[in-house]
């Protein structure tokens, strides 16, 4: 396993070079020019222009641009985000723990709802239970996220106060006298306003595990090796919920390898409808900007969490199923 692992962490080099090579040409390819703020700003002469196009190789073709920004990465150096006018690694830092908190708690929500649910419509399939979450799972997946969103901070913006949460805030990430809070009061107040967002990106991901799971479940219980243990007389809750159970979440570890970087991906639309100062929105802007510094480092980061994440989900498959370990 530990070879394995080692093997897999080197598969990581060819892969994100590849990706980057793509990424790369791609944006460079796209008419318009990153400069064009600087050459229409009438207080930053031509010299300067032409000093900014020589230090970042603009003046050179894009297959050279990119040797020099390889050559950069390797050293950890992301580049200057001309956007933001500072170096990419600080516009991404202060951004990127704010998506990893809402792709987390966006997934607590999934994880918790969903695999429940789609074991409770396995469990008690075609009664009426089942029918109603399977109706709502369809709706949950139906939705839009935008509207969604747009949905929820309309309602939550007429409700009024919540008992024990208050009234919830419908954009940004903090309120306005956050800086006034004690340490535990900036925490509720963050999560707060992680409520909304972290709704509109779990329904979908919660329908959709919900199914997975049901579906998992129903094969599983349809198994010679089920029929045999409850033949011996097991209790039917031991049957469903330990033997059946334990082989059907096999499929839903290997989703966990993509479900982090979808939620990166994913979440571009919903942090622009709530304000949330995360990744999704500040890649939407590069990429209009033409920022390709800046857009690299938000992909970069976004293969390496999916090919992480794809090598947890190998290596805890392994651990919860024994049969497909390596040794």
């Amino acid at each position: 396993m530990y070879t394995y692992i080692v093997r897999r962490l080197f598969t990581m080099i060819p892969l994100l070079f590849a990706m980057s090579f793509v990424t790369f040409m791609f944006i460079r390819m796209i008419p318009g020019d990153v400069l064009a703020p600087y050459r229409n700003n009438p207080q930053i002469s031509q010299e300067t222009i032409h000093e900014m196009e020589h230090k970042f190789h603009f003046d050179k073709p894009a297959i050279v641009q990119y040797g020099y920004w390889l050559k950069s990465m390797v050293r950890l150096d992301f580049g200057y985000s001309f956007s933001k006018r500072c170096p990419v690694s600080s516009v991404i830092a202060s951004h990127a723990v704010n998506t990893l908190y809402l792709a987390l708690f966006s997934i607590l929500i999934t994880w918790c709802l969903g695999i429940p649910l789609g074991i409770w419509c396995a469990v008690h399939q075609y009664k009426l239970s089942d029918k109603v979450f399977s109706f709502l799972s369809y709706i949950g997946m139906s939705l839009p996220s935008f509207f969604l969103a747009l949905l929820l901070m309309y309602l939550f913006s007429n409700i009024g106060d919540i008992p024990l949460i208050g009234r919830l805030p419908v954009g940004g990430m903090k309120s306005d006298d956050f800086d006034s809070f004690s340490a535990i009061g900036k925490f509720f107040d963050v999560m707060k306003h992680m409520i909304i967002p972290g709704i509109v990106l779990g329904i979908a991901s919660i329908a959709s595990l919900q199914r997975v799971m049901r579906g998992s479940m129903l094969e599983e219980l349809r198994a010679r090796y089920i029929t045999t243990a409850r033949a011996k007389g097991l209790p039917e809750s031991r049957v469903q919920y330990v033997h059946a159970l334990r082989n059907a979440i096999n499929p839903l570890i290997t989703l966990f390898g993509y479900e982090l970087a979808g939620l990166l991906s994913g979440a571009a639309l919903t942090e622009i409808i709530t304000g949330w100062p995360g990744l999704g929105s500040i890649m939407l802007e590069a990429v209009r900007s033409q920022d390709v510094f800046l857009v690299m480092g938000n992909m970069m980061m976004g293969g390496i969490l999916l090919i992480a994440g794809n090598l947890v989900a190998d290596v805890a498959l392994a651990l919860s199923d024994p049969r497909i370990r390596l040794s």
